[in-house]
């Protein structure tokens, strides 16, 4: 039993190492992009298009940045196919999904480090100058927040400890099996066809920016193109969502209602008094 908690030293490690390179996500996709001093583009001089894709210095960055994402891809993709992990089952065990996790945190932030802005380069469209300068980036930023206050709601409701491989453990040291076993023809069937359940808010921080440089361009039309590959929800999937939905609102309204009854019996809690 004690050689099998020690599981749970990698899992938690690699839910550490992913829960931070979120943070370093939302920094890097939203933060640098839309606040001033962040990163952002600045206003420049127009420049043509004919120089700039002959210009080294846009090309270079692009190369760069071309190389990242394709890593990022290759990894997520090729580590996901059932070749490469019954490979990694045989090598890791139970701690495959922990280690996948924890690949895919790694690749993007080799991603997001080494991530080179175009800054001699055209923009596709600039609201960064007046009269557009403050509330444009308003805009952006609150539909970012909420983008992002989405993607983690649905991460919630997707069983986090579960993508992030921690249940897979829990339920070896209990000797429960796999926890994806437990689950319902029509959820597996689901988790087949939706890798990316965040897909629209993703792409909503991806394109909601102020100033669209060249190398904001590159990531948001390359990881559109890949989340779309990724995404083949059929109808029979979005009736299975909205009926697991409409069951986490009942559990909620019912968890309501119950402590609204108990503070009519009781009242509230001591400390809680004005």
């Amino acid at each position: 039993m004690a050689a099998q908690l020690l599981l749970l030293v990698p899992a938690l490690g690699s839910f550490l190492f992913t829960f931070g390179t979120g943070v370093e996500l939302i920094r890097f996709a939203s933060l640098r992009a839309v606040l001033p001093g962040g990163g952002r583009p600045e206003a420049t001089s127009p420049v043509e298009w004919g120089a700039a894709l002959r210009d080294p210095r846009v090309l270079r960055p692009l190369a760069v940045d071309l190389g990242l994402v394709v890593l990022f891809v290759l990894q997520h993709s090729l580590m996901a196919t059932a070749l490469v992990k019954r490979w990694t089952t045989s090598c890791f065990g139970v701690l495959q999904r922990s280690f996948y996790v924890f690949c895919t945190a790694l690749a993007l932030q080799l991603l997001m480090r080494y991530w080179q802005p175009v800054r001699h380069g055209p923009l596709l469209w600039n609201a960064c100058t007046e009269p557009w300068d403050t509330w444009v980036p308003l805009i952006c930023f609150i539909l970012h927040f909420i983008a992002w206050l989405v993607i983690f709601s649905v991460i919630l409701i997707f069983d986090y400890a579960e993508l992030m491989g921690i249940k897979q453990v829990y339920y070896h040291c209990l000797g429960m099996g796999d926890p994806l076993a437990l689950k319902s023809v029509r959820a597996v069937r689901l988790y087949s066809h939706l890798r990316h359940p965040v897909y629209l808010e993703f792409l909503l921080v991806l394109w909601a920016v102020p100033c669209l440089a060249l190398d904001r361009l590159l990531l948001a039309g390359l990881f559109t193109a890949y989340l779309s590959c990724g995404h083949s929800l059929d109808q029979q999937d979005y009736l299975y969502l909205r009926a697991q939905l409409d069951k986490k609102f009942l559990v909620f309204s019912r968890e309501e209602a119950a402590y609204g009854d108990l503070l009519a019996r009781n009242g509230p809690a001591p400390g809680k008094e004005s």
